[in-house]
């Protein structure tokens, strides 16, 4: 069986879990199944097979589980999201079609991704741009306490999830060049590189604590200089790179925490989550406590599905459990077993991202697809870690799962364009 054919057939269990997820929550609904969850299951099977003739057309050497994986996502988050709210879960369906249709555009508009490294300097000022307007008064929108969306009109996004992209092209761009200056000079054993090529890491470093600071996002901050620090390891294969980062953004982290107020009210709230008194104080310790005590209640099987307790009349038990909690949602209603199932996904989707980047025979496609990888995996990182008290929680969505229209579209761009890659990079190994 050739590569699309499998691409093809793995896209059948997404569609069946459409199907049966659905079809309980309609059981438990209306105490009886109807046909209805069997429309939506070809109604997203037949999205899914529009992208899957693309593929096939455009990028028949393409990875085959990419697309299969991202549905099964897709799938679990449109079902979770329903359950939650019938409205919400409808205009996730809308982004989904977005996120095909922006799929669809970056496969058919860019086949030959390499052409972005010419505009790598108007990319990552477009990026930084992007990460400040969240700030612009009348546009800006707060939420618990970080800027993280804007509002235009009726149009309302979260422009960071589009800037981690143009950040990783730029940096990836950038490392293909210095890569072997940044190794030229070792003193004492040490890899020493000079001031002027080290310029970058100090300049993202910076960009990330702005980003700490200024928009007071956390979770962002920490997946745009982790997936620096990944593609700079790449680019040089010497550990003292990501060492020396990694303790910058700690010292740089503990500073903050230290000096400035918000920064410091979520470790506050991270390091004691069922102290009343810090609650009435900042609140935020609220949401972490109700998150534990939902997973705890879900046990190893789970409390079964549409069971969880989401909020008594309106008042929310689980705040947020759309977007920052959705994790807490599955394991509540699914248990241990269902949220260990779900990670299990996102390692298939990180490992075949990682994949690619191994396949990939040019420094700019290695370090593209490395960069982005990693990404998506600390997204995964930054809020499973979060709801399971493993880090402080931030306002990050849980990838294809979480409730969010720039998310998702934003991720569908990062598969679109980790299937380039693959394409080029598998083509070339047959040649």
């Amino acid at each position: 069986m050739n590569a699309r054919n499998r691409e093809l057939l793995g896209l059948l269990p997404a569609s069946l879990l459409i199907v049966a997820g659905f079809g309980a929550v309609f059981l438990q609904e209306q105490t009886q199944l109807d046909n209805l969850s069997l429309t939506y299951g070809a109604i997203f099977l037949g999205l899914c097979f529009a992208a899957h003739l693309i593929i096939r057309v455009r990028l028949p050497d393409a990875d085959p589980y990419l697309l299969p994986i991202i549905a099964v996502l897709t799938s679990i988050g449109l079902v979770v999201i329903y359950r939650l709210n019938e409205t919400l879960a409808r205009d996730q369906a809308q982004w989904f079609v977005a996120g095909l249709i922006a799929f669809a555009a970056t496969i058919i508009l860019l086949r030959d991704y390499r052409v972005l490294e010419r505009y790598r300097y108007l990319i990552a000022a477009a990026s930084i741009a992007l990460l400040l307007l969240p700030r612009i008064p009348g546009i800006g929108q707060q939420a618990n306490g970080a800027y993280l969306g804007i509002s235009l009109g009726p149009l309302s996004f979260q422009p960071a999830e589009f800037a981690k992209i143009g950040i990783i092209i730029f940096l990836a761009s950038y490392l293909r060049d210095t890569r072997a200056l940044l190794v030229s000079r070792k003193r004492f054993g040490i890899t020493l590189p000079p001031l002027k090529h080290i310029g970058p890491l100090l300049l993202v470093w910076g960009l990330a604590m702005l980003m700490l600071v200024f928009i007071r996002d956390l979770g962002s901050s920490l997946m745009f200089f982790g997936g620096f620090l990944a593609m700079l390891y790449v680019a040089t294969d010497r550990l003292i790179f990501p060492v020396v980062g990694f303790g910058l953004f700690g010292i740089g982290a503990w500073f903050f925490a230290t000096t400035v107020g918000h920064v410091g009210d979520r470790v506050s709230a991270w390091q004691h989550p069922f102290d009343p008194k810090l609650y009435e104080q900042i609140g935020g310790s609220y949401q972490i406590a109700q998150s534990l005590f939902a997973q705890a209640d879900g046990g190893l099987w789970g409390e079964g599905f549409g069971q969880a307790l989401i909020s008594v009349g309106d008042s929310p038990i689980l705040p947020a459990a759309q977007t920052d909690l959705i994790y807490a949602v599955i394991v509540n209603e699914l248990g241990l077993i269902g949220g260990i199932a779900l990670l299990l996904v996102y390692v298939l989707l990180i490992e075949r991202g990682f994949r690619v980047a191994v396949l990939a025979r040019d420094s700019f496609s290695k370090l593209l697809a490395t960069g982005l990888t990693t990404v998506v995996a600390l997204q995964v990182f930054v809020i499973v870690g979060g709801v399971t008290k493993v880090i402080p929680l931030t306002g990050v969505t849980l990838p294809f799962v979480s409730y969010g229209g720039s998310s998702i579209v934003a991720n569908f761009v990062i598969v679109a364009l980790l299937l380039l890659i693959s394409d080029r990079a598998r083509r070339e190994a047959r040649r």
